[in-house]
């Protein structure tokens, strides 16, 4: 199919909710890399926004996909699927949570975990069925996840909104404590808030909340949608803060590009679940958790993590630099390879964006000022090189 086709197909059909799509026809990847249809190749460091952590055309990856390909695709969670049970257990055995529910994407995991959270209060005969979540957080597309969300931009579109769901500042623990009620049921946190700009947690901030949770019968919930699955370089981002949520939730890197979604429970609230209370016809087929299975293999390995840390190391410290050498740049913020740079009010970080596309390098504003980076995690130093190299060209062209 001609370029000029797809173009034409996609804006004659396509619901008009992407605003100015850029011009790359993707035809195939490998590594880092993505090879358009017009020739032009592009180094990747978005990762499908968190999702191909293992990079494009793994190997391994492929042939563990074409061997289930093989076998079995699909089936109803009404029958035992062997590649969900061994997903099962590799998550629990490498987390602190007894019990899991897969879903197909981030926001059914959040809006399970929600759910989940209701239901064990409900069992014990509680009225508490607010959640608090955070100001920037962003926890999903759902009329109940966007709810959850504490960006104004995605709400408003859609009000009137599902009642019990109120925002505070992040890492203020004081306003926290005092937007809690006789009725908060859930807690709702992203250790390192990703679409909000990459704000990590402080660590007492955390200790602090899980605290409070404790003093006041409240479920606390992780919502590791984006920071979790290798990307902070521990598999999961709380494993930094030695802090323990009672719920946790899990999508884009655990499928490495199939989508998968997952949630997770310490054993009494999840038994809070009975038969019937939830339920998917996709979600855990035996494609999906095949896929997510070799994720964990391949993460798992050693020196892979390791390896994440010391990447995500060296490219902050390369960031920092440029911070230091411009007075339009403010800081540098995240952990792994997960992170970001925030610009002054002179700079706009589409502008950035858009001419960084235009060098064969993806990234995106995901605020005005703030420019994100989320590369596969096999990328390699002299991937970050040049991409730092091209900023500092264009900072200083500026």
């Amino acid at each position: 199919m001609e370029i000029n086709e797809i173009v034409e197909m996609d804006q004659k059909h396509f619901m008009n909710v992407y605003s100015g799509r850029y011009p790359l026809y993707v035809e195939k990847a490998e590594g880092i890399k993505i090879y358009s249809k017009d020739g032009k190749v592009y180094r990747d460091f978005l990762a499908g926004i968190g999702v191909n952590a293992l990079g494009y055309s793994n190997q391994r990856f492929k042939d563990a996909l074409k061997d289930q390909i093989d076998k079995i695709i699909h089936c109803s969670n009404l029958y035992y699927i062997e590649p969900q049970a061994e997903l099962e257990k590799k998550l629990c055995q490498n987390s602190c949570f007894d019990r899991i529910f897969f879903a197909n994407s981030g926001s059914e995991a959040n809006e399970g975990a929600l759910k989940l959270a209701r239901k064990y209060f409900k069992k014990k005969g509680s009225n508490k069925f607010e959640t608090i979540t955070a100001d920037n957080s962003f926890h999903g597309r759902t009329m109940t996840t966007v709810t959850a969300t504490g960006q104004d931009k995605y709400k408003e579109p859609f009000t009137p909104l599902p009642e019990g769901f109120y925002t505070v500042p992040f890492n203020d623990l004081e306003a926290l404590k005092e937007a809690v009620t006789d009725k908060t049921a859930a807690i709702m946190l992203e250790p390192i808030q990703g679409e909000g700009g990459i704000y990590p947690a402080e660590q007492k901030y955390l200790e602090g909340v899980r605290k409070l949770c404790d003093q006041k019968d409240i479920l606390l919930i992780f919502d590791e949608v984006q920071c979790g699955m290798g990307r902070t370089g521990e598999l999961f981002a709380y494993q930094n803060y030695g802090v323990e949520a009672d719920i946790i939730s899990l999508a884009k890197a655990l499928g490495g590009g199939v989508p998968i979604g997952a949630f997770m429970a310490k054993e009494e609230v999840a038994s809070a679940f009975e038969p019937g209370d939830h339920g998917t016809t996709f979600g855990g087929n035996p494609l999906a958790t095949r896929a997510a299975s070799e994720v964990i293999d391949i993460m798992l390995e050693a020196g892979f993590l390791e390896a994440v840390r010391e990447k995500g190391s060296y490219l902050k410290s390369e960031l920092d630099k440029l911070v230091a050498e411009n007075d339009n740049l403010i800081e540098t913020r995240g952990k792994g390879l997960m992170l970001a740079i925030e610009l002054s009010d002179d700079l706009s970080a589409k502008e950035i964006t858009d001419e960084l596309f235009e060098r064969g390098f993806l990234v995106n504003a995901v605020k005005e000022h703030t420019l994100r980076f989320l590369p596969p995690l096999v990328v390699e130093k002299e991937d970050m090189d040049l991409l730092v190299k091209n900023i500092r060209e264009i900072i200083t062209e500026n």
